[in-house]
């Protein structure tokens, strides 16, 4: 399959075109900057459960994420107790570990207690880069990083502040999604939307 198989558009090369969530996802949400603090959370509970999984198993699994963790009400997961705990580890439609599991839970105090000091979290996540997203210019997915100085510096001041599973490399594909960075490649028909929404 050519990456213009579908309706001619030519897309990031990391997406699988025969995967129609997966075309979905490219085309409707990664590299589009959140200001959502709800969305903005959602993101970070899914890349850390994503952290030495692919990110197709995270897709496929989103609806039952969504429905396991209340929609991704961050109030909600921040009050999960034991019984709650107990309930998401026999959850089959979700990655049941319960050490990323307990880091949602954990995440999502922290979430607040930021949210709580900035306004909202989005305000703390975005002054790392003066609320403007960075536009890359890649020619091939091959040049993109895993991760970048910034996300070592996000991802150190989020776990200095108490977050689990968010390292560098979580951190950098967090940044991809928000779109806080804009890694699709210069070829790729969303590289010009998503930078006219910058």
């Amino acid at each position: 399959m050519t990456r213009e198989d579908i309706d001619g558009q030519k897309r990031c090369r990391w997406v699988p075109l025969n995967k129609p969530l997966y075309v979905k996802y490219h085309d409707e949400e990664w590299g589009v900057p959140v200001t959502d603090d709800r969305k903005m959370f959602e993101f970070i509970v899914l890349e850390s459960f994503q952290a030495g999984l692919s990110w197709e198993v995270i897709l496929n699994k989103r609806e039952n994420f969504r429905k396991a963790f209340s929609r991704f009400d961050p109030e909600k997961v921040a009050a999960y107790g034991e019984k709650m705990i107990d309930e998401l580890v026999q959850n089959a439609g979700i990655v049941r570990n319960r050490k990323k599991i307990l880091a949602a839970i954990n995440n999502a105090q922290r979430f607040l207690e930021i949210a709580d000091l900035f306004k909202s979290f989005c305000n703390y996540f975005w002054q790392f880069t003066d609320n403007k997203p960075i536009i890359n210019r890649w020619k091939t997915d091959q040049n993109i990083p895993a991760n970048t100085t910034l996300s070592d510096t996000i991802s150190a001041d989020m776990k200095k502040c108490g977050f689990k599973f968010f390292g560098t490399t979580v951190c950098y594909a967090h940044m991809q999604a928000v779109g806080m960075v804009n890694d699709h490649t210069v070829d790729c028909f969303r590289h010009g939307e998503c930078e006219a929404l910058a």
